[in-house]
């Protein structure tokens, strides 16, 4: 969407790449993502998503009054959403292998709840989450909603399905989607 030159470089998950000390540099939790930039190394996905879109249509400028409004729901996402679409497929990260099961039905009980708030607020149509200009809110809710669909389909939640079959129209979500064989409609379609 920024049109900025980058590298995507492949991570050899099984092969231990995440436990190297240089990827531990980047990313001293050896988890993805990790991104280089002239200014150093960053991690934690709103940090990262943050400092791309700062100044862009892509998230409200610093004096845009919804900036406080856009702020909140990013770290939602960031702090709520995100991770406990995570505990769906590293269950045993949170307690232990023997508490597997428990942790999956904790984290689909949480996300049953976590979706419907951000359904509301897609409802409401703000800038910052609109289904027809790209947004970085936007996106980082396509893409966790892409990893969870088997379990809570786009379909499920109109507004944020409006805001999803928006974005898997733009270039940038189709050029992605084919570097990745993700089919024409990678965030509304189910896996």
């Amino acid at each position: 969407e920024l049109g900025l030159p980058h590298e995507v470089r492949a991570i050899d998950r099984a092969g231990g790449a995440l436990n190297s000390p240089a990827y531990r540099a980047m990313n001293p939790l050896g988890q993805i993502p990790a991104l280089e930039t002239p200014q150093g190394p960053m991690f934690e996905t709103a940090a990262i998503l943050l400092f791309l879109a700062d100044g862009s249509a892509l998230a409200p400028t610093h004096n845009d009054p919804a900036r406080g409004q856009f702020l909140k729901w990013l770290f939602f996402v960031s702090t709520n959403v995100h991770p406990t679409a995570l505990a769906l497929f590293y269950p045993e990260r949170s307690a232990g292998a023997e508490n597997v099961a428990a942790v999956v039905a904790h984290a689909r009980a949480r996300l049953t709840d976590l979706l419907a708030i951000l359904e509301g607020v897609a409802a409401e149509r703000p800038a910052y989450l609109s289904d027809s200009q790209p947004t970085l809110l936007g996106y980082y809710i396509a893409i966790v909603l892409r990893w969870i669909a088997d379990d809570f389909p786009a379909a499920q939640y109109p507004a944020l399905h409006r805001v999803l079959s928006y974005l898997e129209t733009r270039p940038a979500a189709q050029s992605v989607a084919r570097a990745e064989n993700l089919g024409p409609r990678p965030f509304t379609q189910s896996t």
